[in-house]
């Protein structure tokens, strides 16, 4: 039980870090992985699936083996591996800074500013392409930046902090549908997958009942959610971009162009297509997603380690 309140304490103080200083600038631990899984795809790679289990093994392995050696920090290890993790403020601010370039008409620093965001080609959109780029991104990244790995957090502390975002950091790095990676990054695409499935659905709920935060209603969002988001490529953007579309009244999806080609999306949502303002609107209903997720996260921290006794001692009296 005692566990379980320290992890709860450091979901929060981690939370509260990130909120406080976001990012640090340099020698960003995440930046280190990405660095460091690069060095191993040098050694890992080949154009097959079964190359990519490999290389996911390994680089998630060794950063679950390294939690499990920062848990025994307690409180204070599980903090600083939250803040490590955590992306919320860096991503609120830097849709606010998109946002802020739009509607002073530079577009050229706009599109500068959308690979910290997403993996689009920023050089074929205009101002509403950037705004809507910028916005799918901002609803996908509040699950992949701040709820899932809370969550995980919640259920498997250090290791599961570290551990999440090393597969999603895998993810953004190779899991392309390019000619590189559509085998060898196979394996970092659906173990994202798996790994974001029940949080992407938290961030669906959290924003239907926060939908109100933007002049959205939650009725609204289960409609958009419930028709529209199975047509996405994707298990889990599809739930959350639906779900940020039926809040704020807008259309998201249609033409995509990424650097690897163009991609035809689902239309998400009904209504006009997003503008600057609805940008500004996305990044406020991510920051309240994000602060109730740290609320959710610690309940869960400090319900799990109960449940997980009582089913022991459940199977303890079962025993003959």
């Amino acid at each position: 039980m005692q566990t379980g309140k320290s992890t709860a304490v450091g979901l929060v103080l981690g939370f509260a870090l990130d909120r406080a200083f976001g990012d640090p600038r340099r020698w960003h631990p995440v930046a280190g992985f990405g660095s460091a899984a690069s060095a191993l795809e040098i050694r890992t790679y080949a154009d097959r699936r079964s190359a990519g289990v490999v290389h996911e093994v390994v680089a998630v392995g060794a950063v679950v083996g390294l939690g499990f050696a920062v848990r025994r920090a307690g409180m204070v290890g599980t903090a600083l591996a939250t803040w490590t993790v955590l992306g919320g403020r860096s991503l609120a601010r830097t849709g606010r800074e998109m946002a802020d370039r739009l509607e002073s008409g530079d577009v050229t620093a706009a599109r500068a500013l959308l690979p910290a965001l997403c993996g689009r080609d920023p050089e074929v959109l205009d101002a509403d392409g950037l705004a809507r780029a910028a916005l799918e991104s901002i609803a996908e990244n509040t699950a992949d930046a701040t709820v899932a790995p809370l969550l995980w957090g919640a259920i498997a502390g250090v290791p599961g902090l570290l551990g999440y975002r090393a597969i999603n950091t895998l993810d953004a790095m190779i899991g392309y549908r390019d000619d590189r990676y559509r085998r060898f990054g196979w394996a970092a695409a659906r173990t994202d997958d798996l790994a974001n499935l029940i949080p992407a659905r938290v961030t669906g709920l959290l924003t239907a009942a926060l939908a109100p935060v933007v002049g959205g209603r939650p009725a609204a969002v289960l409609r958009a959610w419930r028709r529209d988001a199975a047509k996405h490529p994707s298990p889990n953007a599809g739930v959350v971009e639906a779900a940020m579309a039926g809040a704020l009244g807008i259309r998201l999806g249609g033409r995509t162009h990424y650097r690897y080609g163009i991609e035809l999306r689902p239309t998400l949502g009904d209504g006009p297509a997003p503008t600057v303002p609805d940008l500004r609107r996305a990044v406020r209903m991510s920051e309240a997603v994000q602060a109730a997720a740290v609320l959710v996260a610690a309940g869960c921290a400090v319900v799990w380690p109960r449940r997980a006794a009582v089913a022991r001692i459940r199977q303890e009296r079962l025993r003959p």
